[in-house]
């Protein structure tokens, strides 16, 4: 029989035993830690390789988009003759407008106020007679003055129907009177055509070659031309795509081994031979436009001369080199079938046509009968040509304005350039009771010209007598310019409506890069923000008076700069989250507002209303009750209703009140109601905007 021992040996053998457990359970947690670390260790590795192959899978798909748009390129302009030659003919009744008005549509504003119903107010409880007679009047009280209150109602609804009809039969009218003048312009010059006016033919063909949905997207458009009447010939020089119109690589493919991507050039021999072909594709696709455009018979021939506008190898100046040279009867051009031609034995053999040799390196071509041939004059669009106004002159921007004022129909000099007075070209306008003597300044600038500006324009106007000073200039003008002139006899071209009026009446001018707009001044632009995040803030009120209502983009009370202040001559901010929209019934003013884009150093958008002195001169805001503002989501639906304080005798302008962005983002709308006696000005001023 064992017996267990509770000596010395026995505790030392239990001490052993348990050393050797622990052993051995940190020999099997060490066994796992090494476990886990290698299967961390494949995972990772494994995961490594996905990531490396879905790069590599991604950059190899990029090289293949690469080449595949690089093919793309070259069949689209090794089919750029057939494909326009399946585009519908440009036909006159195109330029027509059809006399098609948005119909008048007033919302709720259609619909009457319902009258109250008597059979709704009844008397209530009375026991006695006396009771009755009481509940009796009381509800017939209440009777007349719902009735009475319906009443109201409804004749406001009415003279706002008819304000808001009046003012749609006006803007109709003039819509109307636009396209008609517009139509009767087409029926005049489809008349000239007929009759062989030279300006009528150059008008028309002009149109028809930039009006081409068959000519490709991406290449130039710049034509002169004259007409011959004699000899039914248009003649024009047309210009043509460069050498880099064919690109360069031929295919792209991805290097693991360098991590970049490798282009294949394209062989020289193939992108000469595809430059010559585009060429001749060119030309041929103008002389098919144009005969096809002839639903008059005015084309007996066409002479074109294909240019493009580079530097010249011989002398380095920028010239118009002659590529290509073509005439070509209608009845030569009937016969062909463009679509199954080789371009380049088109041009050359079959219409005896001459194309440089060697395009590529501006070999060029003698043209045969060329615009200025012909003694009618020349007609140019498109291009750069026309005379930078940032680089012009001063004297030679001052005569152009005055040659401007003189082609609107008024006498116009410019002055001496000694004691003019502050006044760069004297006009005078013949017309009745509009006309009179008009004090013209010009400003040749960059930046935004000053107010100081258009208050000295004012104190020469006062000094002079004159009917009107014109401030004219090559930048633009900040809020405090406009609300400075608004209601005197001031008016401000700036630069993008200057270039506007000089194509207009037929002169020649652009800014900088010349599309006809001033640069904005600020390093970037700002992103749109998206087409259905934002709000609509319509504005009602009554009484007759007519308002400007404007929103200041402001941090504190302070706005932003004067870029942020919308109002009738800043229609919106820059980056568009703020802007004025037209109003639609019951609102009779409107502005759109993206909240989460305004900047975030916005902290407030305040809403202001002002009396417009030229609608309503000497008018106050007494008249201005029963206002307020509907927020509306972007589908028109309303969220809200916002009061406000109604007008006062002897102010001018008035804080409707003021949306408040708390700590979390959201926005508040706290109430204003301060007034202003000095209007506008005063007001805006008092935000930082500097009118002085």
């Amino acid at each position: 029989m064992s017996r267990r021992s509770n000596g010395l040996v026995g505790i030392w053998a239990e001490a052993q035993r348990q050393q050797q457990r622990q052993l051995e359970a940190q020999a099997r947690q060490q066994r796992d830690q090494e476990r886990q670390q290698r299967a961390y260790q494949r995972e990772m590795a494994r995961s490594h390789r996905e990531q490396k192959a879905a790069y590599r899978q991604q950059r190899e798909a990029d090289a293949r988009r690469r080449t595949e748009g690089l093919d793309a390129r070259v069949e689209s302009l090794q089919g750029l003759l057939a494909a326009g030659c399946r585009a519908p003919a440009f036909r006159a009744g195109t330029l027509a407008r059809t006399e098609r008005i948005e119909p008048f549509s007033p919302g709720r504003l259609a619909h009457p106020v319902p009258m109250p119903d008597p059979n709704r107010y009844q008397p209530q409880g009375g026991w006695s007679a006396g009771r009755r007679a009481q509940a009796q009047a009381e509800a017939r009280a209440r009777f007349e003055h719902d009735w009475q209150a319906a009443q109201a109602a409804e004749a406001q609804r009415q003279q706002q129907l008819a304000a808001y009809q009046f003012q749609y039969q006006q803007w109709a009218d003039a819509q109307l009177g636009e396209i008609r003048r517009h139509n009767a312009g087409v029926a005049e010059m489809t008349a000239g055509l007929r009759n062989g006016d030279a300006g009528a033919a150059v008008e028309y063909f002009s149109a028809a070659l930039y009006a081409s949905t068959g000519w490709p997207d991406g290449l130039p458009r710049q034509v002169s031309a004259a007409y011959d009447s004699g000899a039914r010939q248009l003649v024009l020089n047309w210009e043509l795509p460069k050498y880099d119109v064919v690109p360069e690589a031929k295919s792209v493919r991805y290097l693991p081994s360098t991590d970049q991507e490798k282009e294949t050039a394209r062989p020289v021999a193939q992108r000469r031979a595809l430059y010559r072909d585009v060429l001749a594709q060119c030309v041929l696709l103008v002389l098919h436009d144009l005969f096809a455009a002839d639903e008059f018979g005015a084309l007996e021939s066409v002479a074109l001369n294909g240019f493009v506008d580079d530097h010249d190898p011989v002398t380095g100046r920028r010239a118009h080199l002659f590529l290509a040279t073509v005439m070509v009867s209608r009845a030569t051009f009937a016969g062909l079938h463009l679509e199954q031609v080789n371009a380049v034995d088109c041009l050359v053999d079959g219409l005896r046509g001459q194309l440089s040799p060697r395009p590529d390196q501006g070999t060029t071509v003698r043209p045969g009968r060329v615009p200025e041939d012909i003694g009618n004059g020349v007609v140019t669009h498109g291009g750069d040509e026309e005379p930078d106004l940032y680089e012009m002159d001063p004297l030679a921007f001052e005569s152009l304005v005055a040659e401007l004022f003189r082609a609107m129909g008024m006498q116009a000099v410019t002055t001496q350039r000694s004691n003019d007075g502050g006044v760069d070209v004297d006009a005078l306008d013949p017309a009745p009771i509009r006309g009179g003597k008009i004090v013209v300044q010009v400003k040749r600038y960059r930046n935004t010209v000053p107010p100081t500006a258009v208050r000295d324009l004012y104190g020469t106007v006062q000094d002079t007598g004159a009917n009107k000073g014109v401030l004219v200039t090559t930048s633009r003008f900040g809020p405090g310019s406009h609300t400075f002139a608004n209601g005197k006899p001031l008016e401000l071209v700036p630069g993008s409506e200057l270039v506007d009026l000089l194509h207009r009446y037929g002169l020649r001018g652009r800014l900088g890069g010349g599309d006809g707009t001033v640069p904005a001044p600020r390093t970037a632009p700002e992103s749109e923000p998206a087409a259905d995040d934002h709000n609509v803030l319509g504005m009602y009120w009554s009484g007759g008076v007519a308002l400007d209502v404007c929103a200041l983009v402001c941090q504190g009370n302070r706005v932003l700069d004067d870029d942020h202040f919308v109002f009738f001559n800043n229609p919106r901010t820059p980056d568009g989250a703020v802007r004025a929209l037209p109003a639609a019934a019951p609102d009779r003013a409107a502005v759109r507002v993206s909240f989460d884009a305004l900047p975030e150093r916005a902290d407030r958008l305040v809403i202001v209303a002002a009396v417009d002195p030229v609608a309503n001169p000497g008018a106050d805001l007494s008249g201005f009750t029963n206002a307020g503002i509907r927020l509306l989501d972007s589908a028109g639906t309303p969220l809200d209703r916002l009061e406000v304080s109604d007008g006062r005798p002897d102010e001018t302008a008035l804080v409707l009140g003021s949306f408040r962005r708390r700590a979390g983002g959201d926005w508040d709308f706290v109430i204003g109601g301060k007034g202003y006696r000095g209007g506008l000005e005063e007001l805006v001023r008092e935000y930082g905007i500097d009118v002085a």
